[in-house]
């Protein structure tokens, strides 16, 4: 039984340090087994980490190096990205969309073997044709969302997310509590042949939303001073350790504890950023978790984008209760899974994981480095995401180098040396000090990239350092004003008659809602305005709703748009011709989907 959680930091679960979340059910799954306390996605993000588990292989040999397997179109070609805009440095790589079926995956080997297989939850390697689970091994597939990259519209039913088909549920059912009894039924209904669960939970990945009653529990359990202090993330883990709990009660009382090999992982670092739009509302700005004593988190090439809590549990083998720091990476489930379970693999197989059965029994790991390629990411995305740059790294003991491609202002690789045993936080850069152990490290890194045929980032020709520096405005546009960013907060001078800010929001479509937190001494009339989509040019189609912003100090001002069809523009008209108007926030909720610009 392979349990994936999403996006779950290494620190999230109580038995790997966490002292505000509540996990009982994974802590007990780690009283009857070993927690690896140095175990690595092949990924800081999820669609390439699942694939290196069913397959074994790295992200940068399959292609698959960003979450982007839920796209209409599928791309099955390793290249790189066209057309790339000049705010970027790098030419990034253009990831595949769809596990290919050419695979032999780990289903696949086991059920050849005589395993009832069967996916339970997210899946995100390919839709719409022979890429979803069961066309790559697995007998079931529960509730089915091959193409949802996550629970979009939230955890509680009705749950907008399944379609194919609908799956009702009652009112604030809890997706996690509906898949582990199902899971939990296919379990007892093969606990006499060999079975493999596959159980790839939606939690803890956002929508930022939960039960309400696990919220109000963790409010009055918040001290500021600890770096977890989000209810509303601790509600989401609890409910994945429900789900944790029910599965294990199965196992027990189908009468296979001692026989079943259980993993628990994360296929990626937890989001260590403040979420922006959550459900109940009042948690938007307070990050959803910390990965200290880790760098950074999800997205990130630090620590804390790949390092995971990771369980196994092996009854008559595993030591209960026991840790390992040895290295172990996700392209290893493969083959030491197959090899507990006593089979081998399909000749001719490449596979780069090991084989860590040797650990398993007590003895050295055979893994003496780890290698990440993770060719995306950019200097917008690392302004609020450490890390979320295109580079690759490896670890080798207890040194960790990283290249990130092409960000030198001559577009040379950027070198970072880190010694974790010294440095697990990576404060530290060594680079300079230790130029012999960089070119060493970073042989190592080429001979990886040859290998497994990596798509690597090259210097983007038409690069433009002007164009990359951030937007403070964050996409809205000034006009008829002055709009200045300080600490998070705009201040807006009227410099005409009408002046106000304006933005473009996508594709959402009307009625709306715009909130946004305002000040001014004086106060005043403002109003909001949107065109239709296409209407831009054509004043006369504007439609606007008025709004009075009082005098003094700090207002929260809810505005319902009632606009009908595609907003094209949005623009927010402000009280700011004779005395200044600051904006902490705006935010726009159109389609039930909020959205929010905090200027920080």
């Amino acid at each position: 039984m392979l349990i994936l959680a999403d996006d779950l930091g290494w620190r999230d679960v109580g038995c790997f340090g966490s002292t505000f979340h509540e996990t009982p059910n994974i802590d007990r799954l780690a009283e009857r087994g070993m927690r690896l306390t140095q175990a690595y996605a092949a990924s800081p993000l999820c669609s390439p980490t699942r694939s290196s588990i069913l397959t074994g292989q790295y992200p940068a040999r399959i292609g698959i190096t960003s979450p982007a397997c839920h796209l209409p179109q599928a791309q099955l070609e390793k290249k790189l990205a066209a057309d790339p805009p000049p705010a970027v440095k790098a030419v990034n790589a253009d990831s595949l969309t769809r596990l290919k079926p050419e695979y032999f995956t780990l289903a696949e080997a086991l059920r050849e073997a005589g395993y009832a297989t069967a996916h339970f939850g997210k899946w995100h390697l390919g839709h719409s044709g022979p890429y979803e689970p069961m066309d790559q091994g697995f007998d079931l597939d529960f509730p089915h969302t091959p193409s949802a990259p996550g629970p979009g519209g939230g955890y509680l039913a009705p749950w907008k997310f399944i379609k194919e088909p609908p799956l009702a549920g009652k009112a604030g059912e809890h997706i996690e509590d509906r898949m582990s009894q199902e899971a939990a039924r296919f379990i007892r209904a093969h606990k006499d042949r060999p079975f493999y669960v596959n159980y790839w939970a939606y939690s803890v990945h956002s929508p930022w939303n939960a039960r309400r009653d696990y919220i109000d529990h963790f409010k009055a359990r918040v001290v500021e001073s600890n770096p977890q202090h989000n209810p509303l993330y601790a509600a989401m883990i609890k409910s994945l350790d429900d789900g944790v709990g029910r599965l294990l009660d199965a196992v027990d009382e189908a009468g296979v504890a001692d026989r079943t090999f259980i993993v628990f992982f994360s296929d990626n670092g937890g989001y260590a950023y403040p979420p922006k739009a959550t459900d109940p509302e009042g948690y938007e700005e307070t990050p959803a978790t910390s990965n200290l004593p880790l760098r950074s988190g999800k997205a990130s090439l630090y620590e804390g984008g790949t390092r995971e809590p990771c369980i196994l549990v092996w009854p008559g083998t595993i030591q209960p209760g026991s840790a390992s720091d040895a290295l172990f990476q996700s392209t290893d489930f493969y083959p030491t899974l197959l090899a507990a379970c006593g089979i081998q693999p399909r000749g001719g197989l490449k596979l780069d994981g090991f084989n860590q059965m040797p650990l398993l029994l007590g003895r050295q790991s055979p893994r003496d480095l780890v290698f990440c390629h993770f060719p995306h990411g950019g200097p917008r995305q690392a302004a609020t995401i450490p890390g979320f740059l295109p580079g690759a790294y490896v670890r080798r003991g207890d040194w960790k180098l990283i290249r990130f491609f092409a960000d030198n202002d001559d577009g040379s690789d950027r070198f970072e040396l880190f010694n974790l045993k010294e440095d697990i936080g990576e404060s530290r850069n060594l680079a300079a000090e230790k130029p012999e152990l960089v070119g060493e490290l970073n042989e190592l890194i080429s001979g990886l990239l040859r290998d497994t045929e990596a798509v690597v980032p090259v210097r983007n020709p038409v690069y433009d350092p002007n164009a990359a520096k951030p937007d403070p405005l964050q996409g809205w546009k000034a006009r008829s004003c002055e709009a200045a960013v300080k600490g998070g907060i705009v201040t807006v001078i009227g410099k005409g008659a009408a002046p106000f800010l304006g933005v473009a929001p996508g594709k959402v479509q009307g009625p709306a809602v715009v909130r946004l937190r305002a000040r001014s001494a004086g106060g005043g009339e403002g109003k909001i305005e949107w065109l239709p989509a296409g209407a831009a040019g054509n004043p006369a189609e504007a439609k606007s709703v008025p709004f009075r912003l009082p005098g003094g100090d700090w207002q929260e001002l809810r505005i319902a748009v009632p606009a009908r069809g595609p907003l094209g523009i949005v623009r927010v008209y402000l009280p700011a011709q004779e005395e200044p108007v600051e904006i902490d926030w705006i935010e726009l909720t159109a389609d039930g989907k909020p959205r929010k610009w905090g200027f920080e």
